[in-house]
């Protein structure tokens, strides 16, 4: 009987072929891998760098803004907190150099708030040098914040984005830039929020407070220091008007509470560093480009839309009553104290003599019901209020508020000259305007006919 054939070759010869048939394919997989990784990151950093330079972002509600987005992005790109460099420093120091002789170098914080936005350019226009800081938060609809840029940004004022508590950017900015002063007006503001996020008042009001004094002390030479305290810290306070000398230690709420406590920490690096400070107590300011959580503003938002509003009262029944401070008239009064202010007296971070503390009241001196307040937006804006009138919550809020304004008159003659009709006037045409709305709101015209002695 003949043999079978020997087959032992043949088989490890075919698996010898098999592998590395894989190790081909296991190859060319990998290989293949690494490509489609590679140009799929490409892809995805092209339509990354595509949307944001061309679509603003889903916080912005507001259509007939969407187009400063495209600016304000760019300026991002270029000139953000990490982004320092040749460019960076050339736009900072072109915006915080002054253009009159002996013009003050100001470092603007919260320049995209209310406030802020109105005082930097109230500064550039007479020449001084103006240099922002804001961290655009979500507070409040940042696309107004983003709107107040782009007018600062017309009047040649440049706003770094970034946050008080980072140490690192506002040294940078003291080592490009030897400011002369600092208005420091960033902090989260409202009462009623506090409730919901107490955190963000510690953050900005107490920490970020802190960290500019920590750059500030160390600073050469030292700026001085003029700040946004508030009406809050009188609190419980019933004599009225509220002077600077009644007691302030029994705050209502936490946003009025680490506003007392940024006058306690003042006075502190005033006493241990030789800092100049000026803490100014601001009264309800409102006006054009004012914030949306202000009643007088979502007022006129909801009455104009037909939605009822909350007008409060006291537990007692009464009136709940505000002194209305006109944004112009606040404006007089920040740049008075910037004007009045005296050289800090510290260097290298240790105080060589004793230095300015102050504290001052800006306020209208007059108050007005908030009953009184919708009755001049329903004939502002031609429309019945859907009022409904219940009991002040427990959320912070004080029943009313009146200021005593004789030290601000006698230091840098602070005299607040605008009443609530025709401050209200100004802020309902801009609010029309902003907003692009078609209403039955009165004009300039129609008003002076009524009031003649206000046109002149």
């Amino acid at each position: 009987m003949a043999s079978p054939p020997h087959t032992s070759k043949t088989l490890k010869l075919e698996r010898y072929n098999s592998y590395l048939r894989r190790l081909h394919s296991t190859k060319v997989l990998n290989a293949s891998s690494k490509l489609i990784f590679r140009v799929t990151l490409l892809i995805a950093l092209v339509l990354i760098l595509f949307f944001t330079l061309n679509y603003p972002p889903l916080s912005d509600k507001n259509p007939n803004h969407a187009h400063l987005h495209h600016h304000s992005f760019l300026s991002a790109a270029l000139f953000t907190s990490s982004a320092g460099g040749d460019a960076w420093e050339k736009q900072v120091r072109h915006s915080s150099t002054p253009k009159k002789p002996n013009g003050l170098s100001v470092l603007v914080t919260g320049a995209a708030g209310f406030v802020g936005s109105h005082c930097s350019i109230a500064l550039k226009k007479r020449g001084d040098g103006v240099l922002g800081l804001d961290n655009f938060n979500s507070y409040y609809d940042p696309s107004l914040k983003r709107a107040r840029q782009k007018l600062l940004l017309k009047n040649q004022v440049f706003i770094v984005e970034g946050d008080l508590n980072d140490a690192s950017l506002l040294t940078k900015l003291f080592d490009v830039v030897p400011f002369t002063h600092i208005l420091h007006l960033a902090a989260q503001a409202g009462v009623r929020y506090a409730m919901q996020n107490p955190q963000s008042y510690v953050s900005s009001n107490i920490a970020g407070f802190i960290n500019l004094l920590e750059v500030a002390k160390t600073a050469n030479p030292q700026p001085a220091i003029v700040w946004a305290s508030s009406s809050s810290v009188y609190g419980l306070n019933t004599q009225v008007p509220f002077s600077e000398l009644d007691r302030t230690d029994q705050p209502a709420s936490l946003y009025a509470a680490t506003k007392k406590a940024g006058e306690e920490i003042a006075h502190t690096y005033n006493h241990i560093y030789g800092l100049s400070l000026t803490g100014l107590r601001f009264f309800t300011v409102y006006g054009p480009w004012g914030r949306p959580d202000m009643a007088y503003f979502f007022f006129t938002k909801d009455i104009l839309q037909g939605k009822p509003i909350d007008v409060y009262q006291t537990q007692d029944k009464k009136q709940v009553a505000r002194d209305f401070t006109y944004i112009d008239d606040v404006v007089k009064g920040c740049l008075g104290a910037l004007d009045t202010a005296e050289k800090s007296t510290g260097s290298g971070g240790k105080k060589k003599g004793p230095a300015q503390l102050r504290v001052y009241n800006l306020g209208n001196t007059s108050p007005v019901p908030v009953g009184n307040l919708v009755s001049i937006l329903e004939g502002l804006l031609r429309t019945k209020a859907r009022k409904h009138v219940i009991k002040m919550p427990r959320n912070g809020d004080v029943p009313y508020t009146h200021a005593n304004v004789t030290l601000a008159y006698r230091d840098f003659g602070y005299k607040p000259t605008t009443d609530l009709a025709t401050g209200l006037r100004k802020f309902v045409k801009w609010y029309v305007d902003y907003y692009g709305i078609q209403t039955r709101v009165k004009k300039d015209s129609d008003i002076n006919s009524e009031h003649p002695e206000e046109s002149a």
